[in-house]
């Protein structure tokens, strides 16, 4: 969404600071990069992924050299002197300084509030006619310890006449730029809308069916997203709203960022404690732990790992 100058003034006034920084360059129309290459022009260094969890809000600079960052941006995107600083200032110890946030309870709420308005933008009903009779979902963790990507091939059944599209969830981990993730449809269809929420990182994109089904049909088809735009990866988690077939996750990992521990979980609810825990050990030449699900319920399932 490209903001205005109007809402840049209100947003220095009232904060926080993430988003009048993520405003800010949306006004002076400032990909990162471009930023990153003015702020090295003045003698500071600061990544990309830096910037990207500043203006998300999934890290907050205190650091001595991050707060020098901070004052030279507010030269590089023609700012109001102590603009930004002063914001940070009023935020006071709001979230941990310059580490990476966590999925809270409040987080996957909001995540879910901003999936349920991009079906509805997308004219989906509830369940989207289809039910899951099988899905097995690849996930990669690169040596960055980022999701790199997630491949999907996914069996359904449509419950009712003219079924001929499937609405695929993603939602990257904090830092996550949704607008910067790339969808590939696989066997059986093409890829329609994408929709993103760039608060959240959440993204949704219409799966386009080769064929329309009939109720009772099954189909099956292929899917994917290339990431790599969030920060580092603990866990892998998937919702399910209804009940549904059986379910494979296998989450792998590149041998340069190998985890100490790995569990697979469930859980009831997002605000409900994760239970059915089980430890997992590292298989096969691609480093691999994986968890089998015979028969989905409503509610959460995931595999989560410590790097140290």
């Amino acid at each position: 969404m490209q903001h205005t100058g109007p809402e840049l003034a209100q947003v220095l006034h009232t904060g926080p600071f993430h988003l009048a920084l993520r405003t800010a360059l949306s006004v002076r129309g400032l990909p990162l990069q471009r930023v990153q290459h003015h702020l090295a022009h003045r003698g500071i260094k600061v990544g990309v992924t830096s910037l990207s969890y500043w203006q998300q809000g999934a890290r907050r600079p205190q650091r001595a050299e991050s707060l020098r960052a901070v004052k030279a941006l507010e030269e590089v995107l023609d700012l109001p002197g102590n603009s930004l600083l002063r914001l940070l200032e009023a935020d006071g110890g709001r979230g941990d300084a310059d580490r990476p946030a966590g999925r809270s309870y409040r987080s996957l709420m909001e995540a879910s509030g901003a999936v349920e308005r991009l079906l509805a933008g997308m004219g989906s009903p509830v369940d989207g006619g289809l039910h899951t009779v099988g899905h097995h979902e690849r996930v990669r963790i690169g040596s960055d310890r980022q999701l790199c990507r997630r491949r999907s091939q996914h069996v359904v059944r449509a419950h009712r006449d003219g079924i001929d599209r499937y609405l695929a969830v993603h939602r990257g981990d904090p830092g996550c730029d949704p607008a910067r993730v790339e969808v590939t449809a696989g066997e059986n269809c093409r890829t329609g809308r994408v929709r993103w929420d760039l608060e959240t990182g959440v993204l949704v994109a219409e799966l386009l069916f080769d064929i329309r089904l009939g109720a009772g049909d099954t189909y099956l088809f292929a899917y994917g997203f290339h990431d790599a735009t969030g920060g580092p990866c603990g866990e892998y988690v998937r919702g399910f709203s209804f009940g549904g077939g059986q379910y494979v996750l296998q989450v792998g990992f590149d041998e340069a960022a190998l985890p100490v521990r790995c569990r697979s979980f469930s859980q009831v609810s997002a605000g409900a404690p994760r239970g059915a825990r089980t430890e997992l050990t590292l298989t096969g030449r691609h480093r691999t732990v994986h968890l089998v699900e015979q028969g989905v319920r409503p509610g959460l399932v995931g595999i989560d790992w410590d790097w140290a």
